[in-house]
C-alpha cells in the first residue's frame, strides 16, 4: 500500500514538474516573440544594430526560433556584416521546414555573397532559392547578374594568369639571355687573356731570338763607321747621275765604236742578201 502511495506521489511530482516546464517554455516563447516584434520595429526604423540585439536576445529565449534567426541575418546584412549574415541564413536553411522560408534565406544568402564578390557561391545560392521557389523572378534576375559577374571574374583571372605566365616566361628568357651574355663576355675575356698571354710569350721569344741573333751576329762597329777605314787605292763607285767628265768621254767613244761595227756588219749582210736578176726561158 505504501509502495502504491509513493508511486502516486512520484507521478504527481513529475506531472507537476512537466507542467511547470511547459509553463516556462511557453513563457520563454512569449518573451522571444515579444523581442522579435521589438526587433522588427527597430528594423523598420532602420535601426539595424539595435534590431540585431533584440533578435539575438529572442534567440537566447528560444534558440530554435527560425524567424528570429532569419531576421537576425537580415539585420546583420543591413549592418554590412555579410559574413555573419551568411552564417545565420545557413542556420535558417537547416532548421526551417518551409520551402518558402528556405527560398528567402537562400536568396538573401546570395545577396550577401554578391557583396563579398563570391560570385560562384552567389550563383549556387540563387539556384537553390529557385529550386524551393521556381516562380521568384527577382531571384532569377539576380542569378543572371551573378552568372555574368562570375564569367567576368573568371575571364579576368584567366587573363591575369596568362599575364603572370608571360611575365614569368619573359623573366626566364631575360635570365637566360643574361646568363648567355655573361658566359659570352666571360669567354671573350678568357680568349683575350689567352691571346695576351700568347702575345707576351711570343714577344718574349722574339726578344730572346733577337738577343741571341745579336749575340751570334754582332754588329761590326766598323760597318757603323763605314768609310772611315776605306782602302785609299780603291776607286769610288760612280753614283747614277753623277758621272765624271772622263767617264762620260769613255762612254761616248765606246758607243761610237760599237755603232761603227754594227754599220759595217749590216752592209755586209745587205750585199749577201741581194737577189741576182736572171733571163727568163721564153
Amino acid at each position: 500500500m505504501k509502495t502504491l502511495i509513493n508511486l502516486l506521489i512520484i507521478i504527481l511530482l513529475c506531472s507537476s514538474s512537466f507542467t511547470w516546464a511547459q509553463k516556462d517554455t511557453l513563457q520563454l516563447n512569449r518573451e522571444a516573440r515579444s523581442l522579435l516584434r521589438k526587433g522588427n520595429k527597430l528594423y523598420n526604423k532602420q535601426k539595424f544594430s539595435e534590431a540585431a540585439i533584440a533578435y539575438r536576445k529572442a534567440l537566447g529565449k528560444n534558440s530554435n526560433y527560425d524567424k528570429a534567426t532569419y531576421n537576425y541575418g537580415n539585420a546583420l546584412y543591413q549592418s554590412k556584416k555579410y559574413k555573419e549574415a551568411v552564417s545565420e541564413y545557413e542556420t535558417t536553411i537547416k532548421t526551417s521546414k518551409d520551402k518558402y522560408a528556405k527560398a528567402q534565406a537562400y536568396h538573401n544568402m546570395g545577396n550577401a555573397l554578391m557583396e563579398q564578390k563570391q560570385y560562384q557561391g552567389a550563383v549556387d545560392a540563387y539556384k537553390n532559392a529557385l529550386r524551393n521557389n521556381p516562380k521568384d523572378d527577382e531571384t532569377r534576375y539576380n542569378l543572371a547578374v551573378a552568372q555574368q559577374k562570375l564569367d567576368e571574374q573568371q575571364e579576368k583571372n584567366n587573363q591575369q594568369n596568362n599575364n603572370n605566365k608571360d611575365d614569368k616566361q619573359n623573366k626566364d628568357n631575360k635570365d637566360q639571355n643574361k646568363d648567355k651574355k655573361q658566359n659570352k663576355d666571360q669567354q671573350e675575356q678568357n680568349d683575350q687573356q689567352q691571346d695576351k698571354q700568347q702575345d707576351q710569350k711570343e714577344g718574349g721569344d722574339n726578344d730572346e731570338n733577337k738577343d741571341q741573333k745579336e749575340k751570334e751576329n754582332p754588329k761590326d762597329q766598323n760597318q757603323q763607321q763605314k768609310g772611315d777605314n776605306k782602302d785609299p787605292n780603291k776607286q769610288p763607285k760612280p753614283q747614277p747621275g753623277k758621272m765624271t767628265p772622263e767617264q762620260m768621254k769613255q762612254l761616248l767613244e765606246s758607243l761610237n765604236n760599237e755603232e761603227k761595227k754594227t754599220q759595217k756588219k749590216m752592209n755586209v749582210q745587205k750585199a749577201k742578201g741581194k737577189k741576182v736578176n736572171q733571163e727568163k726561158d721564153w
